[in-house]
């Protein structure tokens, strides 16, 4: 199997190039409204925003960004095939205007526009990312009642669009078996807290592109991508930034599009492609070994392992595991400016 890539550096809200019902699987994350560090990208796209600012009208300034995104879900929603998954990650943001410290519930006003075009929403994952700050606490300090509890979390809003996906013929479902996960992964993974996750701690040394992308690590996108797709699915991410998701899409044998409207990013997401191949392949291995050592741990403790996976020559838990197969990455190829072809050989053991 090969897998295609395809970058469009464009305005997210252009996503017209894209035909209906095409999209299997949305993995993205938008500029967070009322976080101060997207006001201007905002503030171009509509400069109500910035009168409101000015106004000090913040609920005013929080819709206005909405509905920019806004447009971007409607398009979503056609895109996406009927059975098709949308994962948004997204934080909820704190601001004072007007000497008023509140909160701005991002996640409701996403959800709530959502559930209006016909999405059905699934149960959310709360990321709690691990802070090393040394306060917990904003406000008033050790006098109540003024002080506030930190946010130390963010959403991944799961949408389906229409009734649970189905798998028909004999080829979809060997496809869908091939793409399985391990039990030990399911019941991490399927947790609707995870607190195993850093921040993006990525394959990214220019500061200043980590600062301008606000990128979701790795392992994030490919827990989802596996979670809600199947090998040569196609993964659209209208969010692109750096590539996170693009280059989980291509670890784990799907396709992808993605649109990206900072033009400084092209640079950045041409090195991450060009160097994906040992980045996945060391990440697979891992994966590996993360069960061999779930297996082990087993045999320590005298519990049983009643299945087996030909595919890899290893025990597995349940029958579903036994048709699993992690393949590595062979070659990245550009067929064409920001045109990805990803090739794929066996992973033995």
């Amino acid at each position: 199997m090969n897998t295609s890539h395809k970058i469009i550096l464009q305005d997210s809200r252009e996503l017209r190039n894209i035909e209906d019902e095409e999209v299997d699987l949305i993995v993205t994350s938008p500029p967070y409204p009322m976080i101060e560090m997207w006001d201007e990208m905002f503030i171009k796209q509509n400069p109500e925003i910035e009168r409101a600012f000015k106004e000090q009208e913040g609920f005013k300034a929080f819709e206005y960004m909405h509905r920019e995104l806004d447009k971007v879900w409607k398009e979503l929603f056609r895109v996406l095939k009927k059975g098709g998954m949308a994962c948004i990650n997204v934080g909820d943001a704190t601001r004072a205007i007007k000497g008023n410290f509140q909160l701005y519930s991002n996640h409701s006003r996403i959800i709530n526009y959502c559930l209006s075009l016909g999405f059905s929403v699934l149960p959310n994952i709360l990321w709690r990312k691990q802070t090393n700050a040394p306060n917990k606490f904003m406000g008033s300090g050790m006098l109540p009642p003024g002080a506030y509890v930190t946010l130390e979390h963010e959403y991944i809003i799961i949408l389906r669009k229409g009734s649970k996906r189905e798998f028909k013929t004999p080829e979809e479902k060997a496809n869908r078996k091939e793409s399985a996960f391990f039990w030990e992964e399911r019941n991490r993974w399927f947790s609707d807290i995870w607190e195993d996750l850093r921040g993006a701690k990525q394959m990214l040394d220019d500061e200043r592109a980590r600062k301008r992308s606000g990128a979701f690590p790795f392992e994030l996108a490919y827990r989802l991508i596996n979670m809600y797709s199947v090998k040569g699915d196609m993964v659209l991410d209208p969010f692109l930034g750096t590539g996170t998701t693009m280059l989980a899409a291509m670890a784990s044998e799907r396709n992808s599009t993605g649109l990206e409207l900072d033009k400084n990013l092209e640079e950045v997401i041409k090195n991450l492609a060009e160097n994906i191949v040992d980045f996945s392949n060391l990440y697979i291995r891992d994966r590996m070994e993360r069960h061999l050592e779930f297996l082990e741990e087993r045999k320590k403790n005298n519990k049983p392992v009643k299945h087996w996976n030909p595919n890899h020559n290893i025990p597995v838990m349940t029958l579903q595991e036994s048709c699993l197969k992690l393949n590595q990455l062979k070659g990245v190829q550009e067929e064409s400016h920001l045109n990805y072809i990803v090739s794929y050989k066996d992973m033995i053991g």
